[in-house]
């Protein structure tokens, strides 16, 4: 619930509808993970989200990694970091907070 509005998840806790994605619902998101979303946060996840939205599908986790670095330099590309912020896994709960279907190879 976000704003008194139910939003329909896959059994994993994905958005079934990334149209209903918006910060609000992020936070939420984040804060049934038990991440505080910080501006570094919300860094990755509009990259993701944009990155998702020019390619129509989602990087593996070294691509991912390549990508961020490739964004933002090495500082914030690299695994260390990225786990740092998403500490049970980058890829999947990045896309997950960013209202992104879940990576094909997450588990």
């Amino acid at each position: 619930m976000v704003g008194g509005v139910a939003l329909p998840t896959s059994d994993d806790g994905f958005l079934r509808d990334a149209g209903q994605w918006n910060r609000a619902v992020a936070d939420e998101l984040a804060r049934l993970e038990g991440i505080a979303i910080s501006d570094a946060h919300w860094e990755i996840l509009l990259y993701i989200r944009d990155y998702y939205q020019k390619f129509q599908h989602l990087p593996n986790a070294r691509m991912f990694v390549a990508a961020i670095r490739k964004q933002f330099g090495e500082d914030k590309g690299n695994s260390r970091y990225l786990q740092k912020l998403f500490p049970q896994g980058p890829l999947k709960y990045a896309c997950k907070i960013a209202g992104l279907p879940k990576p094909p190879t997450c588990l």
